[in-house]
């Protein structure tokens, strides 16, 4: 297993450094090159694949497009044309754009204002449909507040095991939404822990501009009696930032990663290497490296150094693109999900989220940021979305008359990992 996942890690750490192996492997370009000219086709079928003299031309002109970034992009108000890109950086480029981007025009998080009423309900059929009335046309924050509550318990008792009394309760939330779990947290922290609140800190980083303005206004609505003046919000992305942490925290990421742009190769079925943007039949199908996943590691370990990390994806996923690890591509029509065949779509108007192959995550963890081999540690867990809650979670509050629990019973397809 360690032999594999340093053969992975290698990977990623080649589609990051690009320019360092040219030779080896070649950079996905967003118009792909077809080596027709390497053959020639006789017989019958020689008109349907040998290429035409346009088609020859056009070729040849590609090779002179621009190679962009997803930071050359991010002052471009319209996506570029006639260029050349990373899988990476096109993915990044149509998610965050802050012009065109999907998250900077289309996603819209709803987050019910009361709590659901667990034990009133029936059984979770009930559930579904009173969340199908609240759900309708937007994503939903559907276990508010109980989630939130069982993070603010982890963290607590993480907190209170380590560090308390002497040093402060430090959180960086990455990608907070609308500030639900913030709130969540802080609220448990404040009623059931008055002593923790008053060392508490909580620190937010959030990407999108508009995101970060919905989470200032979810505290400038409460009344002053309930707002928590300890949370600092940064509009900012987590791979542009530049401030060194000394002190001991807790990094969160929930349901983040899943957006994180991953590079695309496929191998030479004799030699097994990888290549980028080369196309040819001797080659397997897609395989989707967690690059980004990968910087995000590099980030923690450099700006992070005591950090605590807990993250929680999805670790599979139905309706995904054809390849290993491959994302989901959708967008909405007429209030419905629906799913696309590929991830070269236009930019903007498809949301594109991965599976977390979480087994895979903890041994990247162990060697970035522990410099441990795979499986030496054994603070480092992954958990299923249920053995956390089970752990952590207020199971009869959540309870529904017969006997069932929603929280237990849904988001089997989530993990998270606990450092």
């Amino acid at each position: 297993m360690l032999r594999v996942t340093q053969k992975l890690l290698a990977k990623a750490q080649t589609c990051t450094h690009l320019t360092k192996h040219v030779k080896r492997v070649e950079p996905f370009s967003a118009t792909i090159r077809w080596k027709h000219t390497d053959t020639t086709y006789k017989g019958v079928f020689a008109p349907f694949l040998s290429p035409s003299q346009e088609e020859i031309e056009e070729d040849r002109a590609r090779q002179y497009y621009p190679r962009l970034t997803a930071y050359d992009t991010a002052k471009y108000t319209s996506p570029p044309k006639r260029a050349r890109m990373l899988v990476r950086d096109f993915i990044d480029d149509s998610l965050y754009n802050p012009n065109y981007g999907y998250f900077s025009k289309q996603a819209v998080i709803f987050s019910p204002e009361t709590d659901f009423d667990f034990n009133s309900m029936r059984d979770h059929l009930e559930f579904m449909n009173i969340l199908g009335q609240l759900y309708r046309d937007m994503e939903s924050e559907a276990d508010e507040p109980w989630y939130g509550y069982a993070v603010a318990k982890y963290l607590v008792s993480e907190y209170k095991l380590n560090l308390f009394p002497h040093k402060d309760l430090i959180i960086y939330e990455m990608g907070a939404g609308n500030g639900t779990l913030m709130m969540n947290i802080l609220d448990y922290i404040q009623q059931n822990e008055p002593a923790v609140y008053q060392r508490t800190q909580y620190n937010i980083i959030e990407i999108s501009g508009q995101l970060a303005e919905r989470q200032t206004l979810r505290q400038d609505t409460r009344d002053l009696k309930d707002r928590h003046k300890c949370v600092k919000i940064v509009n900012q992305s987590i791979f542009d930032w530049k401030i060194h942490v000394p002190d001991q925290c807790f990094f969160l990421g929930m349901e983040v990663i899943d957006n994180f742009a991953h590079d695309l190769i496929r191998y030479d079925l004799n030699t097994l290497t990888p290549y980028q943007a080369l196309v040819t039949p001797n080659m397997t199908s897609a395989e989707f490296i967690p690059t980004k996943l990968f910087m995000l590691l590099e980030t923690l370990k450099t700006y992070f150094p005591k950090h605590r990390l807990l993250l929680s994806d999805f670790s599979s996923l139905p309706d995904s693109v054809e390849g290993v690890d491959a994302p989901v591509v959708q967008t909405r029509y007429r209030g419905t999900m629906v799913p696309c065949s590929t991830y070269m779509v236009q930019p903007g108007w498809f949301d594109i989220f991965f599976p977390t192959n979480f087994e895979l995550l903890r041994d990247m963890y162990l060697l970035v940021c522990r410099g441990s081999s795979a499986g030496n540690d054994k603070s480092v867990k992954v958990l299923t979305h249920r053995e956390f809650c089970e752990r952590y979670g207020d199971i009869e509050s959540t309870t529904t008359k017969s006997g069932e629990n929603p929280m237990l019973m849904y988001y089997e397809n989530m993990k998270m990992i606990l450092t």
